[in-house]
């Protein structure tokens, strides 16, 4: 959850404004969904204390992105949303020493 607000808050700062948090289907969760200009950005926010078992990216598996991109799906026909331009990020949170790092890796499928 920390890593969530970290992550609003930082796109809040590069002029995104988010739209839905914690987005709930019954094929799984968007953690940010945001819109910058007229793009509709689905996030996914992975937040680490170390990279011993890889990148925090490296955990948005297929499996994952399937999920993310059947939710994003029904959130875009539930809002009446056609046709407009989409994009899915991961925004990395790494978390050390009281300090954080954000990575925000853009158009990940």
């Amino acid at each position: 959850m920390i890593g969530e607000k970290i992550a609003q808050d930082y796109l809040q700062k590069k002029g995104y404004k988010i739209l839905k948090t914690n987005y709930y289907t019954i094929r799984g969760e968007i953690d940010i969904i945001a819109q910058y200009n007229k793009c509709i950005i689905f996030v996914e926010v992975k937040t680490r204390t170390n990279n011993n078992y890889g990148t925090p990216a490296m955990a948005v598996n297929f499996d994952k992105k399937q999920h993310i991109k059947t939710s994003a799906k029904i959130f875009l026909q539930l809002e009446h949303l056609y046709g407009k331009e989409i994009r899915f990020d991961v925004i990395e949170i790494l978390i050390k020493n009281g300090k954080y790092y954000i990575n925000h890796i853009k158009s990940i499928m």
